[in-house]
């Protein structure tokens, strides 16, 4: 493991190319990831070892421990977003505990998944201890009802994970899911305005705006809201978009012509519904998947950009009166991914802390993943988490073992 981690940093520009060229992130995010990966890789690395070990219970039976051990063949079902960072830490957790890893990458990033066979084969792991399936998502069904296969971890939409885990469900397999999320970015009046509004910029586009975690309704408290919002519109509209190998770009396209038309047309049901575009709020006229950087404001309840999952560079932006109708809205959503929440009073964050409906609360910070913190959410965004010590127990057998002398 700590060779392939080697590996992914030694080879970040070309790892980096391939993800930019199969799906558009900017060439400096793409490196990022390759870099990323590998610290996931060194974690579990150093790590897997002591998450793992034999923990003692003693009791008045006798002496007793709890082993971690191994399911066998995991299938992780992978997103296009982040191709290389979703499918390495699934994979460093899973190799370490011993399991096999089984990739079911997404169609349109195969270049990437054959990459990342390659990396674990060069980094010495025995033949097909990980393995990439360029099988179609028709054929995910085969591979669950396969009785080798021992659990299934999926990273995508809503519907895939209902599916799939709904499939693995009737084999009474365990499935890990980590879905969609429409994050709440909340602004209180005691907040250092200018940095939210800075972090609020890159946390919507990070990714070209196509991550899961990104910041997508920002909720800001009426006193701060006109100043908040001069700064985020003006963050916005200083985006370079352009080309993703062009290394001043900070926005590039889209993934695919679907997402694209997709959001093009939750943003024009918006505004049909009564949104108000204060920027951008159409496609660029040039060749690629290009779309402006856009700030929707007084979204109604009705407007499909109140409650859909908006996949790209389009913010969503709310005002409120105060704190209590800041937790209404930010929990008024199908999802509960992450949030990220700005003030600087103690008793409005111990608030936002327990009530918040999420896996993850940031405050004064974006939300981000990070291979020490267990990752994932509630209600509609799925199920279990990744990384940190819990993530590696997710596919491991917990064994009760009870010795009488």
């Amino acid at each position: 493991m700590l060779r392939a981690a080697e590996i992914l940093e030694n080879e970040k520009g070309e790892f980096g190319r391939i993800m930019t060229a199969e799906m558009g992130k900017t060439i400096k995010s793409a490196r990022d990831e390759a870099a990323k990966s590998a610290w996931g890789c060194r974690y579990y690395a150093e790590n897997a070892e002591a998450f793992l070990r034999d923990e003692t219970v003693v009791t008045e039976a006798g002496t007793n421990f709890v082993a971690y051990q191994p399911i066998g063949p995991v299938l992780a079902v992978m997103p296009w977003n982040f191709p290389f960072w979703q499918v390495l830490r699934f994979a460093a957790p899973a190799l370490m505990a011993g399991n096999v890893g089984l990739l079911k990458h997404a169609s349109n990033v195969p270049q990437c998944a054959l990459a990342i066979e390659d990396i674990f084969k060069r980094a010495g792991f025995p033949e097909g201890a990980f393995q990439t399936l360029l099988i179609s998502s028709s054929q995910v069904q085969q591979v669950i009802d396969d009785p080798r296969v021992a659990a299934v971890t999926l990273t995508g939409s809503e519907p895939a994970g209902r599916q799939v885990a709904s499939q693995a469900g009737r084999q009474i397999k365990k499935t890990v899911l980590e879905l969609g999320g429409s994050d709440p970015f909340i602004v209180m009046p005691s907040a250092n305005v200018s940095a939210a509004a800075a972090t609020a910029v890159k946390a919507r586009t990070i990714n070209n705006g196509q991550s899961c975690i990104a910041a997508k309704r920002f909720i800001v408290a009426d006193a701060i809201a006109d100043e908040f919002e001069k700064q985020f519109v003006a963050g916005m509209q200083a985006l370079k978009v352009g080309d993703p190998m062009d290394e001043s770009v900070d926005v590039g396209p889209l993934a695919t012509p679907q997402i694209l038309d997709d959001l093009d047309r939750q943003v024009r049901q918006s505004v049909a519904a009564g949104a108000r575009i204060l920027t951008g709020g159409k496609r660029l006229q040039q060749p690629g998947n290009f779309y402006e950087p856009t700030v929707l404001a007084s979204i109604p309840e009705k407007a499909v950009a109140y409650r859909e999952e908006l996949f790209g560079p389009v913010a969503s932006l709310f005002r409120v009166t105060d704190l209590d109708a800041a937790i209404e809205l930010a929990n008024d959503s199908t999802f509960g991914l992450g949030a990220s929440v700005w003030t600087r009073d103690a008793q409005e964050r111990r608030r936002f802390i327990d009530d918040i409906e999420a896996g993850q609360v940031f405050v004064n910070g974006m939300t981000a993943s990070d291979p020490r913190l267990p990752f994932g959410g509630v209600k509609a965004s799925g199920y279990g988490r990744e990384l940190s010590s819990f993530g590696i127990r997710e596919f491991v057998n917990i064994k009760t073992v009870c010795i009488k002398e």
